[in-house]
C-alpha cells in the first residue's frame, strides 16, 4: 500500500519515512470547499473561505447557501454576475435563482479535514427538506462553541446579492421605478479598473460605526453611484451600505444585531464623488503625482492599495494606503504613505495620522 501511495502522489517519503504508521492518513481532496462539497452537495458555497482558530485549532469557515429558482412572485437573478468582482474575479456562471438562505455554516478542520455542518438558519424549509434526505449531517446551531462563533461574519457573496437587487428595488416611486430613472449600481474598483469582466469593486470588512450605531461593530459595507448613463459626471455617489457582521461570542446564541442592514442615502443636493472619481483625484493631483514619480525611480513598484470608504463627522472619508515594493525575488510591500479625501480636499502622507491632521488642519 505504501508503495502504490508513494507511486501515486510521487512521494518517496510515504515509502521510506518512519511518520507513516498503520494509523496514518491520506487526504485524496486537501480543499475545503471541495471536502463541503462532497459531504452537502446541495449547497451553494460563498466564494471567501476564511482560517479561524478555535478552541485552539485552525478551522477553515465556509457559508453554505440554500438557493431555488422557483419563488414565486420574486425576481431571479443569476448568482454568478451578482458575486463576480474584482477580488473574485469571473465566477463560474449560475443559473438565476430567486430565493437564497444562508443556511449552513461550515466548518473544516485544517489538521485532519473532517467536515461539521451547522444549520445557522433553522427556519429555513429547503434547509429542513435536504435535512429529510440527509438525516444527521447537520448539527442544530446550538451545539456551535462560543469560539467558533466569534469568528462567524456575515457572508460576502450574500450581502453582494442583497445590494445588487437593492440596486433597483430601493425606489419607492412607481414611476421612477420602472423608468429606472434612479437606479444605482455597483461602481468598478478603482484600483483594479479595466480588468474586465468582474471588475466590480468588491465588498470590504471594517470595524466601523455609521450612523444611528452607539458604538463601533465589525461591519462589511459597500458603496452605489447611479446606474450606468455614459455620464463619467454622474460617478458621484447615491448610497452607502452597511451589514452588522459580529455574530457575538455567546455559545449557541447568536447576536440579535447580525445581518442588520443600513442604508445611507445621499440627498440629491449633496454632490459627494464616488471611488473612480476619488481615484482620478488622486492620480491627477499634481503634488501627489510628484513624489508617486518619485518613488517609481529606480527598481521600485508603487502599489495602489484598497481605497476604502468611511463615515465620519457627517460626511464620507476616503482612505487609501500606497506601498512601494522592489523588484527582488524576495521582496515584499512597504507601506510608505496615506492618501486621504474629505469632500474635494486631499491629503497624503506618512501615516494616517499625519494625513488627518493634514486634511482637518488640527490634531
Amino acid at each position: 500500500k505504501r508503495l502504490a501511495y508513494a507511486l501515486k502522489f510521487q512521494s518517496e517519503q510515504i515509502l521510506l519515512s518512519d511518520a507513516v504508521t498503520d494509523s496514518s492518513q491520506i487526504l485524496y481532496d486537501r480543499s475545503p470547499r471541495q471536502r463541503v462539497h462532497d459531504v452537502a452537495p446541495y449547497l451553494t458555497l460563498d466564494s471567501d473561505i476564511y482560517p479561524a482558530i478555535v478552541d485552539g485549532r485552525v478551522v477553515w469557515i465556509l457559508d453554505g447557501y440554500t438557493t431555488s429558482a422557483n419563488y414565486p412572485y420574486s425576481r431571479a437573478e443569476n448568482f454568478g454576475a451578482l458575486t463576480s468582482d474584482s477580488a473574485t474575479g469571473e465566477r463560474v456562471s449560475k443559473d438565476d435563482i430567486n430565493y437564497i438562505r444562508n443556511s449552513v455554516k461550515a466548518t473544516v478542520d485544517a489538521y485532519d479535514g473532517s467536515v461539521k455542518l451547522y444549520a445557522w438558519d433553522e427556519e429555513d424549509p429547503v434547509l429542513k427538506t435536504w435535512m429529510k434526505i440527509f438525516p444527521n449531517t447537520v448539527r442544530p446551531v446550538s451545539e456551535m462553541s462560543g469560539a467558533l462563533i466569534s469568528h462567524v461574519r456575515y457572508p460576502a457573496d450574500l450581502f453582494k446579492m442583497q445590494r445588487g437587487v437593492l440596486g433597483k428595488y430601493h425606489v419607492t416611486d412607481a414611476g421612477a421605478f420602472y423608468s429606472q430613472q434612479d437606479g444605482w449600481m455597483t461602481p468598478n474598483d478603482p484600483v483594479n479598473e479595466g480588468s474586465g469582466t468582474g471588475s466590480l469593486q468588491p465588498p470590504y470588512y471594517l470595524t466601523l460605526q455609521a450612523p444611528t450605531q452607539a458604538k463601533p461593530s465589525f461591519s462589511i459595507y459597500s458603496t452605489f453611484i447611479p446606474q450606468s448613463t455614459g455620464d463619467s459626471s454622474r460617478n458621484v455617489l447615491t448610497g452607502y451600505l452597511v451589514a452588522d457582521s459580529d455574530a457575538g461570542s455567546v455559545k449557541g446564541k447568536v447576536s440579535s444585531h447580525y445581518g442588520t442592514l443600513r442604508l445611507l442615502t445621499l440627498p440629491r443636493t449633496t454632490i459627494v464623488p464616488g471611488p473612480g472619481q476619488v481615484q482620478n483625484n488622486f492620480n491627477s493631483d499634481s503634488e501627489v503625482s510628484k513624489l508617486l514619480n518619485i518613488l517609481r525611480q529606480g527598481s521600485t513598484t508603487v502599489l495602489n492599495g484598497n481605497l476604502l470608504t468611511l463615515p465620519i463627522g457627517g460626511g464620507l472619508l476616503y482612505v487609501q494606503p500606497v506601498y512601494i515594493q522592489s523588484t527582488g525575488e524576495t521582496s515584499f510591500p512597504l507601506l510608505k504613505k496615506v492618501l486621504v479625501a474629505f469632500g474635494d480636499k486631499i491629503a497624503f502622507e506618512d501615516n494616517l495620522d499625519d494625513a488627518l491632521n493634514a486634511l482637518f488642519g488640527g490634531s
